[in-house]
């Protein structure tokens, strides 16, 4: 019996921007007896599914737009004899789905770090049961990823978690939902020592790969104490603490390395919080702007963040600390008027944000978008080659819809053009070029434009293309100028690399 973890994915680039960690959390959570699970990044390669063969086990972890993928194949593997396992948010949401279309013996719901050993020992066995809970495991039970049986030279950023949930309740998000919304932060010592491994192999970027880095925001502890509610004040500030013992820690390790994260823009509004980022190295993070007014935030319950001149500010904020910013704006909001795409990119150039992604508002699975969606289609959706609207990531690539929810203003294609307009300007060479300034070195400064032109192929071209032809187009130009890139990431390893103490920075003090 041999074990295959599978990451799905219709379009392969040959190199990654970052490693799906979740594929090395399970090879780390495979029982030695089974030896070294094969791993599988579709992002990389399409698997042979010849290579599979009778009594394997492969599961597959998916996500809402990787399940058509992830289905096909768990059939091929199902028909080959192998035992199939879906895990994976879209698999918690839709188990019966996975079933049904993808061949699955079983499904894992929620987290896999302690379900996994047991999955394969019932495989082994003859006898999976159909459904797993796996539930949300505590940060002291995370599995850690194991990178020794990562492919070298594959990718450019490496991924380490440091907690899971976010508090927040966005209406396009079902993190909240499958997460939870009460943080479950990993030990300290476990993280650092994790990075320091990473560091030891050559990475030096490193995705913190959390759903909110920054779950508690001065305002929530604003809150409990107006309430007198000491217990949850306790709580929270001792989550808060334990985010500055890490981020003191990330502090002490080689100044070469850089981290990005992902955060909400409270987080602008407590420079306390951003000092405390910019020393330890976290140079990036992707922040959900969403909307540039009042009334878009609104639409996705989103009103805790700023609009207008005062969104600008708190943009800007996270520059002047250190902090650049991958600004994510969603198109297609009930608000939005046909001046809102220019409006949103004057906003986003003049708030200095580094890079930007541009999304069309699309109602997926867990989420209250979704749920509100579905409710107004009925039980008698249109259907597009024979499949429901609301079951939208079952139709095939090529004849998927680019918008879902009718505007009232503004029809799918206009929706559609003026994305990929927004995008096309953005990502201009003469305008990427003036947001490179920031850095020094001319090889630098080509280096972040081919960065930026990587970015737009793979996340705007495949996800707005209207055909087949231009997705496979943009693979193409990806592929190339990922090999390129990836260079400009790499560095010598580290093997002596030891994992900092912050004793040791006391007796530097006190010498």
């Amino acid at each position: 019996m041999r074990v295959y973890l599978v990451n799905p994915s219709h379009v392969s680039f040959g190199t990654a921007v970052i490693t799906p960690r979740w594929l090395y959390v399970l090879a780390a959570a495979t029982p030695a007896s089974f030896g070294d699970p094969v791993v599988v990044d579709e992002t990389l390669e399409p698997l042979d599914p010849g290579s599979i063969q009778p009594g394997d086990v492969v599961g597959i972890g998916i996500h809402t737009g990787s399940a058509l993928r992830g289905y096909e194949v768990g059939r091929w593997a199902r028909e080959r004899g192998a035992w199939v396992v879906f895990g994976g948010i879209h698999a918690t949401l839709y188990p019966q789905e996975a079933t049904e279309l993808g061949g699955a013996h079983a499904v894992v719901q929620g987290d896999g770090d302690l379900a996994w050993a047991t999955v394969l020992g019932d495989c082994l066995r003859g006898a999976p049961r159909p459904l797993y809970v796996g539930g949300r495991v505590g940060g002291a039970d995370f599995a850690p990823a194991r990178w020794d049986i990562l492919p070298r030279n594959r990718y450019m950023w490496a991924s380490v978690q440091t907690v899971r949930g976010c508090p927040k309740h966005c209406s396009f998000c079902s993190v909240w939902r499958t997460d939870g919304q009460q943080p479950r932060a990993r030990a300290t010592d476990a993280v650092v020592r994790e990075i320091v491994q990473l560091r030891r192999m050559g990475f030096r970027f490193v995705a913190l790969a959390d759903d909110n880095f920054y779950p508690v925001a001065l305002r929530d502890l604003e809150l409990a104490k107006r309430q007198n509610n000491a217990p949850r004040w306790a709580m929270l500030a001792a989550i808060r603490a334990e985010r500055f013992h890490l981020m003191e820690r990330l502090a002490m390790l080689p100044k070469d390395m850089v981290f990005f994260t992902q955060i909400t823009m409270e987080a602008a509004e407590d420079p306390e919080y951003l000092d405390a980022m910019r020393r330890a190295h976290i140079r990036g993070a992707l922040v959900g702007v969403e909307s540039a007014t009042a009334e878009g935030l609104k639409d996705v319950y989103k009103d805790f963040n700023a609009a207008g001149e005062e969104l600008v500010e708190r943009l800007q904020a996270f520059r002047r600390h250190g902090v650049h910013v991958l600004g994510s704006f969603i198109f297609g909001l009930p608000s939005d008027r046909s001046a809102t795409f220019d409006a949103t990119l004057a906003m986003a150039q003049r708030s200095g944000v580094t890079f930007a992604q541009f999304v069309m508002l699309t109602p997926f699975p867990g989420t209250v978008d979704f749920l509100k969606w579905e409710k107004a289609l009925g039980p008698n959706p249109p259907l597009v080659n024979g499949v429901p609207l609301t079951r939208h990531w079952l139709i095939p690539q090529a004849a998927r819809p680019k918008v879902y929810c009718p505007h009232p203003e503004m029809s799918a294609d206009q929706i559609r053009r003026r994305t990929q307009d927004v995008w096309n300007r953005f990502y201009s060479l003469p305008v990427i070029w003036k947001r490179s300034l920031f850095l020094r070195s001319v090889r630098s400064r080509c280096a972040f434009v081919l960065v930026s032109k990587l970015y737009r192929q793979m996340y705007a071209n495949t996800g707005i293309a209207t055909d087949s032809a231009r997705v496979a187009r943009s693979a193409r130009w990806a592929r190339w100028i990922a090999k390129v890139c990836r260079r400009h990431f790499t560095t010598a390893p580290m093997p002596e690399l030891q994992a900092p103490d912050l004793s040791e920075r006391a007796l530097s003090a006190g010498a």
